[in-house]
């Protein structure tokens, strides 16, 4: 339920090869910095524009004057990057993807088609194929008391890490203004209401309402 392959369909991610090595998808944060330079110097200059040191452009990406780029990141093909976004650095931004106004990124893994449209907050987290965040939901990515984080599971899983935000499957929606605690994981086609504060597992295709009831979502 928690596994790197239980979340995401990996042949929609430049980062496949890497994400691959993992059993949990938290044990790649600390190397996101790294593969991007990696995968950086492979990219095929005829498609990438280097518009910066450490920061690759696909030439198909349209990147509006008053965002920021910082290193290292590298956008794909298709994404747009509006207004006033943040891009802090260790971003690497799929395909087709929207990084919306006012949106700020750092540490991240965002794969191909994931919309994050409006002020949010995206930090040392992973986000699937078809993710999308609300205007305003944000992932927390470190603990009141600094301490370690734990993926609350039956057993616990202790992560080793002091930051990390949420790992979103593939498909999942979060709504308008909610908050994605530190070691939040949300498993494939589940929707999170809006307003809501989530903590923990919340199982794949699930509705997560008010007041942390978990809901099995109906066939259609």
């Amino acid at each position: 339920m928690v596994r790197t392959i239980d979340l995401f369909d990996l042949s929609h991610t430049i980062a496949a090869d890497y994400l691959a090595q993992f059993e949990y998808p938290w044990e790649a944060l600390s190397g996101i910095k790294n593969l991007i330079e990696q995968l950086g110097s492979t990219l095929n200059p005829d498609e990438y524009n280097q518009v910066s040191p450490s920061v690759w452009v696909h030439k198909t990406a349209k990147v509006y004057p008053s965002a920021y780029l910082g290193a290292p990141c590298i956008i794909g093909p298709g994404t747009e990057v509006r207004h006033c976004a943040f891009v802090r650095g260790s971003a690497l931004v799929g395909a087709d993807c929207v990084i919306g106004n006012s949106v700020e990124l750092k540490n991240v893994i965002i794969f191909d088609n994931c919309q994050v449209p409006h002020y949010n907050y995206v930090g040392d987290s992973i986000l699937g194929f078809h993710a999308h965040m609300g205007a305003g939901s944000i992932t927390s990515n470190i603990k009141a008391d600094k301490r370690n984080i734990v993926v609350h599971s039956d057993p616990e899983i202790p992560t080793g890490l002091r930051k990390m935000g949420a790992m979103l499957g593939d498909y999942t929606d979060i709504g308008c203004d909610s908050v994605l605690n530190p070691g939040t994981v949300i498993g494939r086609w589940t929707n999170v209401y809006p307003l809501s504060c989530v903590r923990g597992i919340v199982p794949e295709k699930s509705i997560y309402k008010s007041g942390a009831v978990i809901v099995d979502k109906e066939e259609r």
